[in-house]
């Protein structure tokens, strides 16, 4: 295990040589940053402005555009803007207005204008979403088919290195400054994104756009089902909300828990935000490797059950209370099997998407994953308050189980990859290989 770990981190750090990987370690970063800053990191500052777990609860509907922006994500594939071409265009002007988005929050207070505080942050979520459809598009079309494995990994501990920031640094940061002063902070970092854009270099082969908007909506939605078929389509669907459910239901309440116990937001900043992200990091490098031997189908059935049994640590802690060494534990074994979870399930979307029409396709997909993380969650504070924290950690639990049983439909464990998957791209190991 010690040498799979060694053995993918120095293959992650070698392809830092290269500058399409590194600019897409940049956007990974630039991707990442607005998620924290409308969530975790500001549940944070609504809680301790004295909010109610009610209303915390429900502001994971402000995160809506991350599970529809499939809808506006034919757009991007038409229409090219006037500079930097399609993809680096796009990026560039939603990455200037979440500059702007972001720099506007140092202007709300929580406690006296919550409307005017929602539709902010609503306004970082759509830019942000669209600049995700327009990263996942780009990453597509500049990587090569034996780049790809590399490509997704160095974006996503770009991704993980901006999740730490927002969801350690600021909150440090905040028992020193003030959250305005947080907050513009992280505008300016956003300006790294804005400065990669125009460093990282054109796609080679950038494809041309659909003739019409009409032939970008349908054809990509007409492709996936007819190759998956009916009932599979539905099945596939419904596990990609379902899967990671209960580890979002956990992720939605653990800073309130934490501080609601007795936790001081530097604690949370330290361990939840530094410690743990880490521990997410090392469990998405652990899991790639482990997944090229594995295959997806048993990645997805091993890795979903250790992210499911993993919220078993948090019912530890709310039995035990303010345990400081506990807390460390728990909050590193969540992580680090929601990295793993993550490995696979990343792996298993873009297993998924022709790459005709990937763009669209990947944010149909993932759309639907942040279904869970932003729309199912939504009453988790009002559970939380109504059973108690140990029964609402069991219960997600319970919660992770629905998409587990449904793998059996289309990624069934003697197999190495799912039932219709793409597997040329990237290439997968001969299906005579143990």
């Amino acid at each position: 295990m010690n040498r799979t770990i060694v053995e993918t981190i120095a293959a992650a750090l070698k392809v830092f040589e290269s500058r399409k990987m590194s600019a897409l370690l940049f956007l990974g970063i630039a991707s990442g940053l607005p998620l924290f800053l409308t969530s975790r990191t500001l549940q944070a500052w609504m809680t301790l402005e004295g909010l109610n777990l009610a209303a915390i609860g429900l502001f994971s509907l402000v995160s809506l555009p991350y599970s529809l922006k499939f809808l506006w994500s034919p757009l991007l594939d038409r229409f090219a803007p006037p500079f930097l071409g399609r993809r680096r265009g796009w990026l560039a002007i939603t990455q200037v207005c979440l500059v702007g988005a972001i720099a506007l929050m140092a202007l709300q207070r929580p406690e006296q204008t919550l409307q005017l505080l929602a539709i902010n942050a609503l306004a970082i979520a759509f830019f942000s979403a669209t600049q995700d459809i327009a990263a996942d598009a780009y990453r597509t079309d500049v990587l090569e088919p034996l780049e790809m494995g590399a490509g997704a990994a160095v974006f996503v501990l770009g991704y993980r290195l901006a999740l730490l920031i927002t969801g350690s640094f600021a909150l440090i940061l905040a028992d020193q400054l003030s959250w305005p002063i947080v907050y513009l902070l992280m505008a300016g970092l956003m300006l790294l994104g804005v400065a990669a854009t125009g460093w990282a270099p054109e796609p080679t082969h950038p494809g041309q756009p659909p003739a019409s908007l009409t032939q970008a909506i349908v054809l990509p939605f007409q492709e996936f089902c007819q190759r998956l078929g009916g009932l599979r389509t539905f099945s596939v669907l419904l596990f990609i909300v379902l899967f990671k459910l209960g580890d979002a239901l956990v992720n939605n309440m653990a800073t309130p828990f934490l501080l609601k116990i007795g936790f001081s937001q530097t604690d949370i900043g330290a361990i939840q935000g530094g410690m743990g992200l880490v521990a997410t990091i090392v469990g998405t490098l652990v899991g790639g490797g482990l997944l090229s031997k594995l295959g997806i189908n048993r990645s997805l059935w091993l890795f979903g059950g250790l992210q499911a049994l993993s919220n078993f640590a948090y019912l530890g802690l709310s039995l035990l209370g303010p345990n400081y060494a506990f807390m460390v534990l728990t909050i590193n074994v969540e992580n680090f099997c929601a990295g793993l979870g993550t490995a696979a399930f990343v792996a298993f979307l873009m297993s998924l998407c022709n790459h005709r029409f990937s763009a669209t396709q990947y944010a149909l997909l993932s759309s639907l994953m942040a279904v869970s993380r932003d729309v199912l969650v939504a009453p988790a504070g009002w559970l939380a308050a109504q059973v108690g924290w140990s029964l609402f950690f069991a219960l997600s639990v319970v919660m992770a189980l629905p998409g587990l049983l449904l793998l059996p439909v289309f990624a069934p464990w003697n197999q190495l990859h799912p039932i219709a998957a793409i597997t040329d791209m990237p290439p997968a190991p001969p299906r005579n290989e143990p």
